[in-house]
């Protein structure tokens, strides 16, 4: 089977297509014929070698994804899922036999869902790592109706999550934007939507001067956004200390560093997240749609930024 991996970290370039054999399936397994598999900026750390210290007992090719959207190929049949069913899923880049850039994986029935009904294989793609992100910051921030809370890069994948699921749980939604997203992040739903910038903090105290419940950062400010948080408020941190520096410690603010990769085997979230998709409540977003062979290209695109939604790639 075909996939889409590098047997080196570098750049965008090492990415390329190889052969390997099709994965056996296993007690309490899914194969599944990918379809549609997204492209996230983690992916592009994976690739870099940031984190190379993770995988580097792992043999060559090494396959980035954790995203996937397509028809089971063949399954456990205690799973319950059988031959043909759509579906969408999330796998551990890399680890556990490969990520998600290839024409077929396997992985365990509590990391796969149906299909929303209604959408395609490609914006379906977009949704299991970045709801499951968006999803576990909320928990940890455990944020009561009616609470404030603050999402930066709302305009971005995992943000709109985050506004649509804090709106849908009765947050109240502050939101930052450049000019060209501020329609966008409020039709995603967010009650007041603030400049991004110099001005951010400022603009937010000046509708919360006690300072908000807490803060989903999606576009990794860290320090600069932690003042809006009030005394005994919560920030959650979408990115690892270690790659991206830590929060200045002050009392009276929880941190919580969020780790999908701990949720990709909660079946009773990503069945959720499918049923919101289904009924409106969630919005599938991709930037584009481009060939698998043309992944480099993709991880250029998202290192480029100002991408919004995802870009998936199809097979």
């Amino acid at each position: 089977m075909r996939v889409i991996g590098f047997d080196e970290p570098g750049g965008p370039e090492v990415l390329r297509a190889f052969e390997l054999p099709e994965p056996a399936v296993g007690p309490g397994q899914v194969r599944i014929r990918v379809r549609a598999a997204a492209v996230n900026p983690s992916d592009t750390v994976t690739r870099s070698g940031l984190v190379h210290d993770r995988y580097a007992g792992v043999t060559p090719p090494y396959i980035p994804g954790w995203d996937a959207a397509g028809t089971v190929d063949e399954a456990d049949p205690d799973t319950g899922w059988r031959t043909g069913d759509e579906v969408v899923a999330i796998t551990l880049p890399v680890l556990d036999g490969g990520g998600a850039y290839a024409e077929k994986i396997v992985v365990p029935a509590e990391s796969v869902a149906a299909l929303p009904a209604g959408r395609d294989f490609a914006s379906a793609a977009t949704l299991p790592m970045n709801g499951l992100t968006a999803w576990q910051a909320l928990d940890r921030l455990a944020l009561e109706p009616g609470a404030s809370l603050v999402v930066t890069g709302a305009a971005g994948a995992v943000g709109g999550y985050a506004v649509e699921l804090a709106k849908h749980a009765g947050l109240q939604v502050i939101a930052d934007a450049a000019p060209a997203d501020r329609d966008l992040v409020r039709a995603l739903g967010a009650d007041i939507v603030v400049d991004r910038g110099a001005e951010t903090v400022a603009q937010i105290r000046a509708h919360f001067p006690d300072g908000v419940d807490g803060v989903v950062d999606g576009a990794l400010l860290r320090d600069h956004i932690t003042p809006v948080v009030r005394s005994g408020g919560a920030y959650a941190a979408l990115r690892p200390e270690r790659l991206n520096g830590g929060v200045a410690p002050r009392p009276g603010l929880t941190v919580h560093e969020i780790m999908v990769g701990t949720d990709i085997r909660q079946k009773d979230r990503l069945d959720r997240l499918s049923e919101l998709v289904a009924s409106g409540v969630l919005t599938l977003r991709v930037a584009d749609l481009l060939p698998a062979e043309q992944a480099s290209e993709a991880h250029r695109r998202l290192e480029g930024g100002g991408v919004r939604g995802r870009i998936v790639l199809e097979f």
